[in-house]
């Protein structure tokens, strides 16, 4: 699974820190400090998914309070709220 660009992308975070991947996404300007990103699945990773019907992710926290996560197959759910 690979964060790939996408047209309503507007910032990229980590481009200049080599320890990381460089992140596109999408800021929303608001309180909330919402972030929308767009993941690429290879093949085996798509078929995967559609066999088990299961998605893992790790989030480093920092030992920070976690932030509300919202998955989607669909970037209209994400866009039009």
């Amino acid at each position: 699974m690979k964060p790939i660009k996408f047209k309503e992308m507007n910032v990229t975070y980590a481009e200049d820190q080599p320890e990381y991947q460089p992140l596109p996404v999408y800021k929303k300007e608001g309180v909330e400090g919402e972030i929308t990103i767009c993941w690429h699945l290879n093949l085996f990773e798509r078929l995967w998914l559609l066999l088990t019907g299961k998605m893992w992710m790790s989030i480093y926290t920092f030992n920070k309070p976690l932030q509300p996560l919202l998955p989607s197959a669909t970037k209209r759910k994400l866009f039009r709220r």
